[in-house]
């Protein structure tokens, strides 16, 4: 072997180690950890709505529910995208406002998918998650229900269908995980490279933080002539500022556990969109319907965006790789 050939080698080896602990670090540290925590919540929010369905009974293992699938929503390839269940989860943005025609279809004609959980899973999206389920408790229309009715039996149903699809998510990425740790070895059809991997990693990064600029925070502030604040994600249980921190904590994570190496330039932009948003105080985003409250949402959005432009010139180049195609893509 001549110098120049076992020098190549050598650059190889180093360049693909730490891919490989990138890669590992992010399943063990990030990822694994949110689904088992997500599960947890989920089949908690189905004992509690099995045990006393009312809204105020179920609400408080609701936000606990949905705080976790914060730490996840952002791993959307692999097993949340296995039979829709990112959509069934969590059906947001809802354009069309198919998930309160959904749930008031279901109400209204006492659907009897409500009767088993393989009924159940055959419901439209629309009609099952975190979103339908939201109307269910607060919105003034639906949430009026007694123990013992349709609509309680309905929560039930919705709870424990979201208690099924946590469970096997997370069982999923027991083999998830090695599929992607072993990127690039013989057998593996999904990863060819280690490369690879580590991109789909960064691209959930990447993306995770432009879905929560111009999504959770872009929707709602539509134009300056025409806010929207209606259109924030779950202004209903009043927790759309909530899920932009819970967000941009959960990629700060991965970003973390992701770098091989020092992030000082990504790391200062998450701290100062994080010191933004949890000094913002509008739990549903209705200060972008008033010019100064919008102001501070625009400026939060670009610390957001800016925590995005930081990860890629710093974390990207640390594999080699560049944001690629995601699932969210389009919407």
């Amino acid at each position: 072997m001549t110098h120049a050939i076992r020098r190549a080698a050598l650059a190889t080896l180093l360049l693909a180690a730490p891919a490989h602990a990138g890669v590992d670090a992010a399943i063990t540290d990030h990822i694994l950890p949110g689904f088992t925590e997500f599960s947890n919540a989920a089949n908690a929010l189905s004992d509690v709505a099995a045990q006393d369905c009312t809204a105020q009974a179920v609400a408080p293992a609701y936000q606990e529910a949905f705080d976790a699938w914060m730490g996840i929503s952002h791993l959307t390839f692999g097993p949340l995208e296995d039979q829709g269940r990112a959509l069934a989860i969590a059906f947001w943005p809802d354009k069309r406002g198919m998930v309160r025609s959904t749930v008031a279809r279901l109400v209204a004609e006492q659907d009897a998918a409500t009767a088993t959980a393989e009924d159940f899973a055959e419901v439209s999206v629309a009609g099952r998650g975190l979103f339908a389920l939201e109307y269910l408790l607060f919105d003034p229309d639906f949430a009026g229900y007694v123990a013992g009715n349709y609509s309680c039996a309905l929560v039930q149903a919705v709870s424990a269908d979201l208690a099924r699809m946590a469970a096997e998510t997370r069982a999923d990425w027991s083999g998830y995980a090695t599929t992607l740790q072993t990127a690039g070895e013989a057998g593996n059809t999904t990863y060819l490279t280690e490369k690879e991997a580590a991109q789909e990693l960064f691209t959930a990064l990447v993306t995770g933080l432009e879905w929560t600029a111009d999504q959770r925070l872009g929707r709602p502030m539509g134009s300056f002539d025409r806010p929207r604040p209606e259109r924030a994600e779950a202004r209903r249980s009043g927790r759309s500022l909530r899920n932009v921190i819970l967000s941009v904590e959960a990629l700060e994570d991965l970003a973390r556990s992701l770098a091989n190496g020092p992030i000082p330039e990504t790391e200062a932009a998450f701290a100062t969109a994080l010191d933004l948003a949890r000094d913002l105080d509008d739990p549903v985003l209705a200060g972008v319907a008033d010019p100064a409250g919008r102001l501070k949402v625009e400026i939060l959005q670009q610390h957001i965006k800016t925590a995005k432009t930081n990860a890629a010139a710093e974390i990207g180049p640390q594999f080699g790789v560049a944001a690629g195609f995601n699932a969210t893509d389009g919407d």
